[in-house]
């Protein structure tokens, strides 16, 4: 038997992405074994997240200031934008230090299936930028998957009439994989996007 207000943690824990009710469960009892101050901490985090943060007027990422630092950066070029998926594939794409354009965060993906359509995305907030000039490419990268390659496609048609280079993220095998465990698809992909050396 397990405390009510113990309980109601745990559950409102297993809400999060990725944690089911042991990972709740350990997580509510380090939360426990934590001064209040800490547990103080970690409560005012979560509110001031949702208080302080919303999404960027130009690219829909997460931020404090709008616009956000990347779009009101004059260091980046404004003719290149990579358009993702959700706000956190930023973070993935910018540890490389190799890209310098523009986002664009979609909010989702297309996904018949869960009743996700092309209205339910930002496609034609990407298609208004484009429209507005000076973008040259749109870099597309949303997730190699079934509702990633979907939405990869619907977009290449939306952009086509307006004549700006759309090109897609070359997928295919990890630095340090071996082939011997790659799958088709990822085999397939890699051959598709070979290029001269």
């Amino acid at each position: 038997m397990t405390a009510p207000p113990l309980s109601n943690l745990i559950n409102e824990l297993t809400k999060l992405p990725g944690i089911g009710g042991k990972s709740a469960s350990r997580l509510a009892y380090w939360i426990l074994k934590r001064t209040r101050a800490e547990a103080e901490a970690l409560a005012s985090a979560i509110v001031d997240v949702k208080e302080k943060i919303f999404r960027c007027s130009v690219c829909n990422n997460m931020t404090d200031v709008d616009p956000c630092a990347i779009c009101s950066d004059p260091r980046r070029d404004p003719s290149v934008v990579c358009v993702v998926e959700e706000a956190y594939n930023i973070a993935t794409i910018e540890q490389t230090r190799e890209f310098k354009g523009m986002f664009h965060v979609l909010l989702g993906a297309l996904s018949p299936l869960k009743g996700i359509g092309p209205l339910d995305i930002d496609v034609a907030g990407l298609v208004k930028r484009v429209q507005a000039g000076g973008v040259r490419e749109v870099i597309i990268a949303t997730n190699p998957n079934v509702e990633g390659e979907a939405t990869a496609l619907y977009i290449a048609q939306q952009l086509h009439p307006l004549q700006v280079k759309a090109t897609r993220l070359a997928f295919g095998l990890p630095v340090g994989g071996d082939l011997e465990y790659a799958d088709q698809v990822t085999m397939a992909k890699a051959l598709e996007g070979r290029r001269e050396i």
